[in-house]
């Protein structure tokens, strides 16, 4: 099986291209280089350009008209950043996946795994979600992805195409061979910066500690990249029967059905680092909540999937691979 993946020189689009690999399912990248890394296609057929060019996604299934499916990762995907340019992540995120889904029509293909995420819940009382709970996205990039899935889910109702959106909670670690993983020396996300706080000394930032969550920091459901990784390929081998009959579009979440604050967090992170970071705190980052968790039962049901990796694992899996990374990826931002 050929599947062309859309964000392919990416965390998470390059972790999903190395789980393909290893299921002998083979990827062709797709990536513009905004974002993505070259060396995360080494030994990968790789197209260097934009989702939205009509004549490279058609010179794409000239080149290989036996792709199955896409997975499609291309997206901004920090909020602040979405708060400060809102009309730079509705062009890219917005405006390019429509551009992207017709060229896609064009060329016949009638599989799309589209990257969602799980920041457009509203989270019930205890912060937990499903796929039935409300949609109430709280920033510029979370209605993106919201957008997208009801664009997709209109144009797969009288189009042949059928899309599945698997809807990602917090991803951490990397891919368990070190082929791939976080580009930035210094990633944003909690993770990221509690490995800069513990490698030059200072003290972590907690941003929001007034949520009325059971300690008063944010609550998210962190799930290895290599566990989302593998519902993806488990989400390609069973696509036929998860999208069968009259279903056109669906959704499944991903994550590992618990919730982990920023405190506990930071617990986990100082039980496998010495010596232990301190912590201090400050108020929440613009396009801040304060979280949700998923139930997985339906990732189980119909994808046979649940996570193997514990929250320990993932931030062994981290700090391991900010280890390498300069020597992996060298001049990185």
């Amino acid at each position: 099986m050929k599947v062309l993946i859309s964000g392919g020189a990416g965390y998470i689009g390059s972790t999903v291209g190395s789980a393909c690999i290893d299921a002998e399912i083979t990827p062709i990248i797709l990536d513009s280089l905004v974002t993505g890394r070259r060396e995360f296609t080494k030994g990968r057929v790789f197209y260097h350009g934009d989702i939205s060019d009509a004549a490279l996604i058609d010179q794409i299934f000239t080149d290989h008209p036996d792709i199955a499916a896409v997975v499609h990762c291309a997206a901004l995907i920090l909020v602040p950043a979405s708060v400060a340019d809102p009309v730079g992540y509705y062009q890219a995120n917005v405006v390019k996946s429509l551009d992207f889904i017709n060229h896609l029509l064009r060329n016949k293909c009638e599989r799309l795994i589209f990257s969602s995420s799980g920041s457009i819940y509203a989270a019930g009382k205890d912060f937990s979600v499903t796929e039935d709970s409300p949609i109430d996205p709280l920033s510029p990039y979370a209605r993106t992805k919201a957008v997208c899935e009801s664009m997709f889910a209109d144009i797969a109702a009288t189009q042949p195409l059928r899309v599945l959106s698997l809807r990602y909670f917090n991803p951490v670690g990397s891919d368990p061979d070190f082929r791939t993983g976080l580009q930035l020396r210094r990633p944003s996300h909690a993770v990221g910066k509690l490995i800069e706080a513990h490698t030059e000394g200072q003290p972590f930032r907690i941003t929001g500690t007034h949520w009325p969550t059971r300690d008063g920091s944010g609550i998210r459901d962190y799930v290895h990249v290599w566990d989302l990784a593998a519902a993806h390929v488990a989400a390609l081998q069973r696509f036929g029967g998860i999208m069968s009959g009259p279903t056109r579009s669906n959704v499944i979440n991903l994550g590992t059905g618990t919730g982990t604050t920023v405190r506990e967090l930071v617990e986990a992170f100082n039980s496998v680092v010495t010596p232990p970071v301190a912590v201090i705190e400050s108020g929440p980052r613009p396009g801040d909540a304060a979280g949700a968790f998923t139930r997985s039962d339906r990732a189980k049901l119909l994808l046979g999937w649940e996570p193997r990796h514990s929250i320990a694992d993932g931030i062994r899996s981290a700090l391991q691979w900010a280890d390498i990374r300069d020597e992996r990826l060298p001049e990185v931002a």
